[in-house]
């Protein structure tokens, strides 16, 4: 309620991600099956992504200062442009840092857009009111991140085709006038 009062779950204060993302920041658990998910989703639909990792207890007692000082890293770099914080599933227990105050509050200072990617779809930790886009799971983030490169191609193809079509179309009308 606090934090809500305060506006940081506010819509209007939700940062646009970036249409094309040259370098994703990723916080997750070491060796985990949330990084894994999104490193090969992302690079199937965009094979050029680079990723800047951060892998850290997301867990436990260390948790909140080892994902704060990854995503205070991740946030200090300018070719950064957009940030995931993702781990699987768990307890209510183990999905408690991602409620911290401190944490929360961390995520809604950062100046690059974060994606949260925590847990499953009936999972609701504070960060992902805060977040600037909240993800069901870490494989969705990279889908809602990272465009389809195939479709982005077909979709430029159509257009060529098209624009080539009506200046064909406008060159005959004007010859036969």
């Amino acid at each position: 309620e606090l934090l809500a009062a305060e506006g940081l779950f506010a819509a209007d204060r939700k940062k646009p991600l970036p249409f094309i993302p040259q370098r994703i920041g990723l916080i997750c658990g070491r060796a985990s099956a949330a990084m894994e998910d999104v490193l090969v989703n992302a690079r199937e639909r965009w094979p050029s992504i680079a990723f800047e990792v951060r892998e850290v207890p997301v867990q436990g007692v260390q948790a909140v200062a080892a994902v704060t000082k990854a995503l205070a890293e991740l946030d200090a770099m300018p070719d950064v442009d957009v940030i995931i914080l993702t781990r699987g599933g768990g307890s209510v227990e183990d999905l408690l840092p991602f409620s911290n105050e401190a944490l929360v509050r961390a995520v809604a200072n950062c100046r690059t857009p974060v994606v949260s990617a925590i847990g499953h779809e009936q999972d609701a930790p504070l960060v992902d009111f805060v977040a600037d886009l909240r993800a069901s799971t870490p494989t969705d983030a990279a889908k809602v991140i990272v465009p389809d490169a195939h479709a982005e191609r077909a979709a430029v193809a159509t257009a060529r085709d098209r624009g080539q079509r009506a200046v064909s179309a406008r060159l005959h009308h004007e010859r036969r006038r």
